[in-house]
């Protein structure tokens, strides 16, 4: 595969000729880090992929009108967070769990995941920021995990920078929390 600039890649979307071709590349760029990402809000691998299908479906009904105020990246990771919340909404939603039920639900997946092969002490991580309200889960994942900085999960979230800092600092100590009990 070409690395093309996702300017390019745009441009390529925008000539009906390259169309295809070009949403096929994108898909291609950025299908494994969106997946990565939404899987650490989901959990379950099926639940994942389910969530990416549907998030470059709504890429592809919009791709034609991204204006490019923000990078392509963070369009897209803006748009597979806000279907990984509505996904997990929806099961709560479907299921009337209250969150605590919920959160056990997704740590027992976690613990019978053949695509998870961490330690005993990943798994108390994961359990552990299973504890986590949904926002402060996010911002630590997007923080620990994927290394963003501050101003870039602030344009995904649309979330001040000092709010963000806020709520990744009060995730850090509740998982320290969780980690010093047993």
């Amino acid at each position: 595969m070409s690395t093309c600039s996702d300017k390019e890649l745009l441009e390529m979307f925008r000539s009906p000729d390259s169309r295809n071709y070009a949403f096929n590349l994108i898909v291609r760029k950025y299908q494994e880090r969106l997946y990565w990402h939404v899987r650490k809000i989901v959990v379950n691998h099926d639940d994942s992929d389910d969530v990416i299908q549907n998030t470059f479906l709504k890429v592809w009904g919009g791709l034609e009108t991204f204006r490019e105020d923000s990078q392509l990246f963070t369009w897209l990771y803006r748009i597979a967070t806000n279907e990984a919340l509505t996904f997990l909404k929806r099961k709560r939603t479907k299921y009337f769990l209250p969150l605590v039920d919920v959160e056990q639900q997704l740590s027992r997946s976690l613990e019978s995941d053949p695509y998870f092969n961490g330690d005993e002490l990943q798994l108390k991580l994961q359990k552990a920021i299973l504890t986590l309200p949904d926002k402060q889960r996010l911002v630590f994942n997007m923080k620990y995990f994927d290394e963003m900085k501050y101003e870039e999960m602030s344009e995904v979230l649309g979330t001040s920078v000092g709010a963000l800092k806020a709520s990744y600092h009060h995730a850090v100590k509740k998982i320290e929390k969780f980690m010093e009990g047993d």
